[in-house]
C-alpha cells in the first residue's frame, strides 16, 4: 500500500477551547513506533470537548462540552476528509469527525462521559450531578436527560462544598454505574438493569474523608471473565493516593480495602492526580501526577494493594489524562499546560515508560485510542 492510501490507526484529543485548544484533534497513530500525527481539528465545533469516548460499535466519538450549560455532543466518524494529498511517506487523511447533533444533559461542568448498554450517561462536575441520556438506534444521544442530584460535603472547605461529581464507569458486567464524587468523599452506585427507566441509585460507599475520589478503574476478575469479582481502584485528586476496592457485581457491593501513595514524601507540595490507567493484562497501572507533573508506576501483581515502584516526568506540564495503547504497547500523556500529547514505549518487564515523542496540542485534556491500534 503506498503512501496516498495508507491508513493507519487513529486517536483523538480532547481540549479546552476556551483556553486556546483546537476543540477534538484527529491523529494518526503510527503502528511501528506509536507515534501521532496531527490530522484534522473541530476548532469551534464543540465548545470545550475535554473528555471523549468512542461508541463501543464504533463509527461515533462522544464528547462532554464543559460548559456551565452542559452538553454532549456526537460526531460521526464517517466523514469524508477534505481533499489533497498527504506528506510523502505519511498516513492518509481519510476521514474526520463531523458533528451530527449537541444534547444537554441537564447538568453544568460536565467532565466524563460513558457508554452504557442503553444510553449515554455524563458526570457534572459544578452541579454535582450525574445525568442519563437515551440513545437513539443510530447511536446519536436524545433528550430529555434524566438527572439525579448528589448530596453532601467534605472536610476542605474550598473544594468540597458541596457535590462533585467527577467520573462515571460502568462496570464489566454491564448492570451498574459507579460515579466518583470528589465532594462527598464517596462513591455512588447506580443499577441499570432497566435504562429505559434511567438510573436507580442503590448505594453510597463512603471513603476516607477529605481523598476527593476523581477518577475509578476496575482491575481484571480473580478468576476471568466479566462477572466474578475483581479490584476497582479509585484514584484520589486531594491527598494522591489510590484507594483499592473489592468490588462484587452480583451484589453491587464496594470494599475500600487500603490506599497507596502515588508520590513521595519529598515530592511536590501541591499535587493533584488525575487519570489511573491499567495495562491491558492487569500487571500495571499508571497514574498522572499533576503538580509534581510526573507518571507513577504501579505494580498491581506485587501484593494486596498497588506498590509504586517507579516515577517518571511526564514530558509535560499539568498531565491531565492518560490513555494505554490496546495492545500495551505505548502510553500517551495529555499535558493540559504545556499543550502537548507525549507518548512513551512501555517497558514490558517493569513498566516504565520511556519517553518516546511528542504531538503540540494546545490545552490537551483527553486522549482516546481507536481500539484498531491493536493491530
Amino acid at each position: 500500500m503506498n503512501s496516498s492510501t495508507r491508513r493507519y490507526p487513529r486517536a483523538y484529543i480532547g481540549s479546552f477551547t476556551s483556553a486556546g485548544g483546537r476543540g477534538i484533534t484527529t491523529a494518526a497513530l503510527d503502528p511501528r513506533t506509536g507515534a501521532l500525527s496531527a490530522l484534522h481539528h473541530t476548532d469551534d465545533a464543540v465548545t470545550n470537548p475535554s473528555f471523549l469516548a468512542l461508541a463501543p460499535a464504533g463509527g461515533l466519538l462522544y464528547a462532554v462540552s464543559e460548559t456551565d450549560r452542559g452538553a454532549v455532543a456526537a460526531l460521526c466518524l464517517d466523514g469524508t476528509g477534505p481533499a489533497g494529498s498527504p506528506p510523502t511517506g505519511g498516513p492518509s487523511l481519510g476521514t474526520v469527525p463531523v458533528l451530527l447533533d449537541t444534547v444537554a444533559v441537564g447538568g453544568a461542568g460536565p467532565t466524563h462521559l460513558a457508554v452504557t448498554g442503553g444510553g449515554l450517561c455524563t458526570a457534572n462536575y459544578t452541579s454535582g450531578s450525574v445525568s442519563m441520556l437515551p440513545l437513539h438506534a443510530d447511536g446519536t444521544p436524545g433528550a430529555p436527560a434524566r438527572t439525579h442530584q448528589h448530596r453532601g460535603r467534605g472536610p476542605v472547605g474550598e473544594r468540597q462544598e458541596g457535590p462533585h461529581a467527577h467520573g462515571v464507569t460502568p462496570d464489566p458486567s454491564g448492570r451498574w454505574l459507579l460515579c466518583t464524587d470528589l465532594g462527598t468523599d464517596s462513591v455512588w452506585i447506580y443499577g441499570l438493569r432497566n435504562t429505559d427507566a434511567g438510573l436507580r441509585l442503590h448505594r453510597e460507599v463512603p471513603l476516607r474523608p477529605g481523598t476527593g475520589p476523581r477518577h475509578l478503574a476496575f482491575g481484571p476478575t480473580s478468576g476471568g471473565g466479566r462477572t466474578g469479582a475483581r479490584r476497582a481502584y479509585v484514584v484520589n485528586e486531594l491527598d494522591s493516593t489510590v484507594t483499592t476496592c473489592s468490588w462484587d457485581p452480583t451484589r453491587g457491593a464496594l470494599e475500600p480495602l487500603g490506599e497507596t501513595r502515588l508520590v513521595a514524601p519529598e515530592g511536590a507540595a501541591v499535587n493533584h492526580p488525575s487519570a489511573f490507567v491499567l495495562a491491558p493484562d492487569g500487571r500495571f497501572a499508571w497514574a498522572a501526577n499533576r503538580g509534581e507533573d510526573s507518571i507513577a508506576v504501579l505494580d498491581l501483581a506485587a501484593s494486596a494493594l498497588p506498590e509504586r515502584v517507579a516515577t517518571v516526568p511526564c514530558g509535560g506540564r499539568w498531565p491531565r489524562d492518560l490513555a494505554v495503547h490496546p495492545a500495551g504497547r505505548w502510553l500517551y500523556a495529555a499535558n493540559e499546560r504545556s499543550g502537548d500529547v507525549t507518548w512513551f514505549e512501555i517497558d514490558p518487564v517493569t513498566g516504565t515508560p520511556r519517553p518516546a515523542g511528542s504531538l503540540s496540542a494546545p490545552s490537551a485534556s483527553c486522549v482516546v485510542i481507536d481500539p484498531d491500534a491493536r493491530a
